[in-house]
């Protein structure tokens, strides 16, 4: 079992903080910015979810690439239903994006873990 590293307390959230939080997650720039600007770095709340974002955007891009590469070789037809998964793995970083906005602590499952053991977040 994996062990459980505590989460930052949620005491000094600004509206700001959730605000770019959130919008690390579907527009991934903003996460970028985020670790590039010293006072939004420094920023407990907006760091974690900016590691997060831009981690999660990786992968998701990666899973899209290797499933595009995949279906499509397979046929055509099966090729372009691989249209649709960009657009529903980006709905899934807006769920993201609303958990930050309301403040908590989003863990994507292992992907949260794979972090913190780096002591990225």
């Amino acid at each position: 079992m994996a062990e459980q590293v505590p989460v930052p307390p949620a005491v000094d959230i600004t509206d700001n903080d959730r605000l770019m939080a959130a919008l690390s997650y579907p527009i991934p720039l903003v996460a970028i910015v985020i670790l590039l600007v010293e006072n939004m770095k420094a920023r407990p709340f907006q760091k974690y979810h900016a590691v997060q974002a831009l981690a999660a955007n990786v992968v998701l891009w990666l899973v899209i690439t290797i499933l595009g590469c995949i279906l499509g070789v397979i046929t055509a037809v099966i090729g372009g239903l691989c249209g649709l998964g960009p657009g529903i793995l980006w709905f899934v970083t807006l769920y993201w994006a609303y958990q930050a906005y309301q403040g908590q602590y989003s863990e994507i499952r292992w992907l949260t873990e794979f972090l913190k053991r780096q002591k990225w977040l």
